[in-house]
């Protein structure tokens, strides 16, 4: 399978000419829990607005024929949203020094394949190529232990994100807001940073 995928990479602005395939695919899922994220293209447009107006902003992005079914984006810090930039900046951190990681996303049939390894390895190459920065981070959502739709079988990446060398900084949380599924309002989550020097 993955001799058929190919692969795409956007900075800036040009994220815009795939807007409509990231915004539909982060809704695909998404919609899957941890996030439970009851999208729409209008909402999606908003919040990935702050990347195509982001100079130094990156997709990575991998198509099947004309599908895009998995996509990762990172941004500097200092162009991401007040929620995401306070409790760094709180914390003491330089916000000019650290680069967001976004959305790191596939289809349930592509994963397996190595891709959430290439996903951090490109964006960690954009990262060094800029020069300048210090550390990267990304927020993970926290459903807590009971959730009503938390699958059985559920299996949560920190496994994963700690072998890439990330480390969970529970004191450091955001709140974001989306929402739910079957909610027409977003409603604010709890979401925990995760950083690694770079």
């Amino acid at each position: 399978m993955i001799d058929q995928l190919t692969y795409i990479q956007k900075k800036g602005a040009e994220i815009e000419s795939v807007v409509d395939d990231l915004a539909q695919l982060r809704i695909t899922v998404f919609h899957d829990y941890p996030y439970l994220y009851e999208g729409t293209l209008a909402y999606e447009k908003i919040y990935l607005k702050t990347y195509i107006q982001a100079e130094q902003s990156f997709l990575f992005a991998v198509y099947d024929g004309s599908k895009m079914v998995g996509a990762t984006t990172c941004i500097p810090l200092k162009d991401e949203t007040s929620e995401v930039q306070k409790p760094l900046e709180d914390a003491g951190f330089d916000v000019n020094a650290i680069f967001y990681f976004g959305e790191s996303i596939l289809l349930p049939q592509y994963r397996g394949l190595g891709l959430g390894h290439r996903f951090f390895d490109e964006r960690e190459n954009h990262v060094r190529n800029m020069g300048n920065y210090t550390l990267c981070c990304f927020c993970s959502v926290n459903r807590g232990d009971d959730h009503p739709l938390k699958p059985v079988n559920y299996r949560p990446n920190d496994a994963f994100w700690i072998k890439r060398g990330y480390k969970k900084e529970a004191t450091l949380q955001s709140m974001m807001e989306w929402p739910d599924l079957g909610e027409t309002e977003p409603t604010l989550k709890r979401m925990i940073f995760w950083i690694k020097s770079i």
